[in-house]
């Protein structure tokens, strides 16, 4: 394959942020490999289909370090500093076993209690409008799983408007100035906030993280600091934030998995992991690196730097792992889809996004018998880019 542009998705606007989902079938039909101009203005090799999209999220030679991105990219990191997702071992190693003790489905489930009341203070507000209507993204979607983000880490001052426009920006905007300039902001903003924990430390996760980098220099710096900060921030929170209004806008595009789920909320558990499946919050990953030559499916993608894209939305709807993948069935076997990706680089907060979004979805169901859609689904604005996927409002009456 030569390394010119196969495949404009810029060319393909609004439809393809829409629905990506013709576009990577109809790629799949013809390879695992395609050289593609992305919607954020740089050109990447994407990585379509499951099985091709499962090795190459495993494979070592595919580097999460922009270190090792070429320079011809003009890419500029989103993140304000070092972290997991952006590091190989030995170094994503130690980076990632910092926090993991806060991320056992075990310590998840003791924040259970706290994610029902902030769920039910959220609906409670939400509830009151006269109007019976609403935008779910603002109403519960976004606010859930920030609140919850933000105790967990001990950062309850944060100013949430502010930081979720930035999150916005530095993750989904059009324009890589903005991209760029929210990063900026983001950074600026962590370090003012952790100097402020530094001062007023308490029994929170980033006073932990602060006291390891205070105590032993060399084992977390300022720069891996403030990326981990910012990851745990915009990743702890986007995430839930699209699984949770995705999957209700597939509930109520669906009324029969709708009424199968009100029927029976045993069904709860599988009905999250089929929202993953067929309409995740990460459409790709993010960037991967090449340090040398990678051969997929016959296609060799050079070495020295070159952007790769894995693919997780189409994965998931791979009919060769998934049959009729592009039904929506709360009752289907959807565990082995790689909503929160594979290998070392599996998403840490997996538990607690899950349990969120079973006790938003269920409280929301339980408490709005007649909750449905205050919008054609083809009216609905969508996120840019293709890292995060999610409707930008989601209007809803009941």
């Amino acid at each position: 394959m030569s390394t010119d542009v196969s495949v404009d998705l810029v060319a393909l606007g609004e439809d393809f942020i829409r629905d990506p989902y013709p576009v990577y079938a109809e790629l799949r039909a013809r390879g695992p490999v395609h050289r593609i101009r992305m919607p954020e203005e740089a050109d990447a090799w994407l990585v379509v289909g499951y099985e091709a999209g499962r090795a190459a999220l495993a494979d070592p030679r595919l580097s999460k370090e922009w270190g090792n991105a070429s320079d011809a990219l003009n890419l500029t990191s989103p993140a304000a500093g070092s972290h997991m997702l952006n590091s190989d071992p030995p170094h994503h190693t130690r980076l990632r076993k910092l926090v993991a003790r806060e991320f056992t489905p075990g310590r998840v489930q003791e924040l259970a209690p706290r994610v029902q009341g902030i769920t039910d203070e959220l609906l409670d507000a939400m509830l009151t409008c006269s109007s019976g209507r609403a935008d779910l993204v603002e109403s519960l979607a976004f606010p859930l799983p920030m609140s919850v983000i933000c105790e967990l880490l001990g950062v309850p001052f944060l100013d949430r408007n502010q930081f979720r426009i930035w999150s916005n920006d530095s993750l989904s905007s059009g324009s890589r100035d903005t991209r760029r300039a929210a990063a900026q902001a983001l950074a600026g903003y962590l370090d003012e906030l952790l100097e402020q924990k530094r001062h007023r430390p308490g029994e929170d996760l980033l006073s932990a993280l602060i006291r390891t980098n205070d105590e032993d220099g060399d084992r977390l710096s300022l720069d891996e600091l403030r990326g981990t900060a910012w990851l745990l921030l915009v990743a702890g929170h986007e995430t839930t934030v699209n699984l949770i209004s995705n999957g209700v806008l597939a509930l109520l595009s669906h009324p029969d998995q709708l009424a199968a789920l009100r029927a029976d909320f045993s069904l709860m558990e599988n009905a999250v992991e089929e929202m993953l499946r067929y309409d995740g919050p990460v459409e790709t990953p993010t960037y991967r690196f090449t340090t040398e030559p990678v051969e997929i499916g016959g296609t060799v993608i050079p070495g020295g730097g070159e952007l790769v894209l894995v693919a997780l939305a189409d994965a998931d709807r791979d009919p060769a792992r998934f049959p009729e993948p592009d039904r929506f069935d709360i009752h289907r076997d959807a565990r082995g889809h790689v909503a929160f990706g594979h290998g070392i680089h599996y998403c840490l907060g997996a538990p607690l996004a899950r349990m969120e979004a079973r006790i938003a979805i269920r409280t929301l169901l339980e408490r709005c018998q007649e909750l449905t859609l205050d919008a054609h689904p083809a009216a609905l604005a969508w996120r840019h880019g293709m890292l995060i996927r999610g409707v930008r409002r989601l209007p809803v009456r009941w």
